[in-house]
Order: structure tokens, then C-alpha cells, then sequence
């Protein structure tokens, strides 16, 4: 009798334990129902702690800042954890930080390239261990990931280059000053400024400043002292361009300058008259959107392989 008493005992000490167990919390928010859960329940296969890697380029760039900003509110909103790391354009980092995030258990990633081809074996070895993977601006090379969330940089370039031809004429000579070799977004808006300018313009340089304002301007001044007759410049990303802008006041010089991603000192030079044109994305949308269709992979849910969001030129008159 002393032994089946002691059995039951042992017995219901048991489930109480399991019970504890289950009552983790991620934010406040007990994971022992968790999104995982349901997921599973509507037949989808989204495994860890329900929490939300973001694995950023760099925050020394206003617009990947936007992003990021973009990517915290929305997932406060949802009552999701995120957690955020910055490889510091560093790609060798950044492959680091995808590995601690996988670590971290994460149950979806999302992926702001600094190396699209670099960071593809961190990325393939996230998939196999079950992590949902979105890449967002930029994409991952070689890996099928659940979502790419981008803006249209081909077409963006191509707008913009387009607009730099009827400032300066056909056959003018300009500079191409791009970004991070390797990054998409470098490839894609060289590819839609070459759509134009290898018909219309005299390219007399490509330059990489790796989407950097300090670098912009040295290369720029570089430039200057071999082209005296340079008529414009297409850089990939603002900060290049507004290093250029500063090169270019520097020398006295009537030097067209388009950039690309309307950060807000970009906007206020085209408002005031120095620089061209830059082209708009949404950084604080694309944040949104990434996590928005990180909470419904979560959430068991299909998203699209591809959500673009729209890209604008930005010119004096239409700046307001």
C-alpha cells in the first residue's frame, strides 16, 4: 500500500514539473502556447524559440538605421522578440553573427547581406537546421530561402540614369562610383546604370567606395584629377554620393550627382539645388514588411517568394 501511494506521489510531482517547464517566457509572453505550436498545428514546420534574428549590414548607414527602425517597430507591435546584430559592412562579421543567431535559436532569420556570395554557406547552414530565412535589400546567392524582400535597384538606376542623361547630353563623360563588391544591390544598380549609360554616356570610370561617405569624397577627388571634363556622376547609394557632392564643391566644378535610397541629408541637397536626383525606397517599410512576413512564416502562414516594394526618383520639383 506504501508503495503505491509513493508511486502516485512521484507521479504527480512529475507532471507538475513538466507543467513548469512549459511555461518559459519569450517578452513577457509565456512560450508554452507559442506560435511555434500553432504553426504546427496548421501543418507548417517553423521549429525554435519563436524569437527573430535580424542580421543587418551595418547601422553606420541612415538607411539601413531606417530599416532596422522600421524592422523595431513592427515587431514591438506584434509582441515579438527581435534581436538585432550589425556586422559593421564586415562580412567575415556578419557570417559570426548569422551563426550566433542560429545559435540563439531563432525561429526565422532575416538576412541584410553585407556579401551576397559570402554570407551563403551561414545562410544554407541555418536552412538545414530548420531556420525560415528572409533576405531583405539585398539577396543570398545560391541558397532558396522562404522570402526576398527588395526594392526594383535595376530599375531604380536605370530612372535615375536616365534623368542624368538629359542633365548632361548624350555622350557626356560620367563617373560611376559603386558600392560593397559582391552586395546585390551593387550589382543590380551598376547592371540598370549600364542599361543606359554604356548607349547614351561616355563611362569614364567605375570606382568602388563601398557605400561609404569618406570614401565617396576620395574617390571622387581622385577622379577629378584625371577627368577635368566630367559632366556627372552616378553613385550607388547616397552616402557615396554626398561624399562626391562635397569633392565636387570642393573643386568649383558644375558636376551633375544622382544618388540612390533618399536618405534625408540626400532629399535636402536635391531641395537645395546641389545635388541631382537620388531614388527613394522605403527602408522603414521594407523593415515592416520583413517582419511582418517573418510573424506569419511564425504563424504557419505562406508568404510570397518575392515582395517588391516600390522605388521613386526624387528631383528638385518633385523633392517636396
Amino acid at each position: 500500500m506504501k508503495r503505491k501511494v509513493l508511486a502516485m506521489v512521484l507521479a504527480v510531482t512529475m507532471v507538475i514539473g513538466m507543467a513548469g517547464c512549459g511555461a518559459v517566457a519569450i517578452d513577457g509572453e509565456s512560450a508554452g502556447g507559442s506560435s511555434e505550436d500553432s504553426a504546427s498545428e496548421e501543418g507548417g514546420s517553423v521549429q525554435g524559440s519563436g524569437a527573430i534574428g535580424l542580421a543587418i549590414s551595418t547601422l553606420n548607414n541612415p538607411f539601413f538605421v531606417s530599416l532596422s527602425e522600421g524592422a523595431d517597430a513592427a515587431a514591438e507591435e506584434a509582441g515579438v522578440q527581435l534581436i538585432t546584430v550589425d556586422a559593421g559592412d564586415d562580412a567575415a562579421k556578419q557570417t559570426s553573427d548569422v551563426e550566433d543567431l542560429v545559435s540563439k535559436n531563432v525561429s526565422v532569420l532575416i538576412v541584410n547581406p553585407v556579401d551576397s556570395d559570402a554570407i551563403a554557406p551561414a545562410v544554407k547552414d541555418a536552412v538545414e537546421k530548420g531556420v525560415k530565412v528572409i533576405s531583405v535589400d539585398r539577396v543570398v546567392n545560391g541558397v532558396d530561402i522562404d522570402c526576398q524582400i527588395a526594392s526594383d535597384n535595376v530599375e531604380g538606376a536605370r530612372m535615375a540614369t536616365e534623368y542624368l542623361t538629359e542633365l548632361v547630353g548624350e555622350g557626356a563623360k560620367v563617373a560611376e562610383i559603386e558600392g560593397v563588391p559582391g552586395a546585390s544591390a551593387t550589382i543590380d544598380r551598376g547592371e540598370g546604370f549600364h542599361l543606359v549609360a554604356d548607349e547614351k554616356l561616355d563611362v569614364v570610370t567605375s570606382q568602388t567606395a563601398n557605400f561609404n561617405r569618406a570614401e565617396g569624397m576620395t574617390v571622387m577627388e581622385n577622379v577629378l584629377q584625371s577627368s577635368s571634363d566630367l559632366k556627372g556622376v552616378f553613385a550607388h547609394n547616397d552616402e557615396m554620393a554626398l561624399g562626391a557632392l562635397e569633392a565636387v564643391t570642393s573643386s568649383g566644378k558644375d558636376i551633375q550627382v544622382v544618388g540612390f535610397d533618399a536618405t534625408d541629408d540626400a532629399v535636402a541637397a536635391v531641395k537645395a539645388g546641389k545635388m541631382a536626383a537620388t531614388v527613394a525606397q522605403q527602408p522603414e517599410k521594407m523593415g515592416e514588411t520583413a517582419i511582418d512576413a517573418a510573424v506569419r512564416i511564425i504563424n504557419g502562414e505562406t508568404v510570397e517568394e518575392s515582395i517588391p516594394v516600390e522605388v521613386t526618383l526624387i528631383t528638385k520639383d518633385t523633392a517636396e
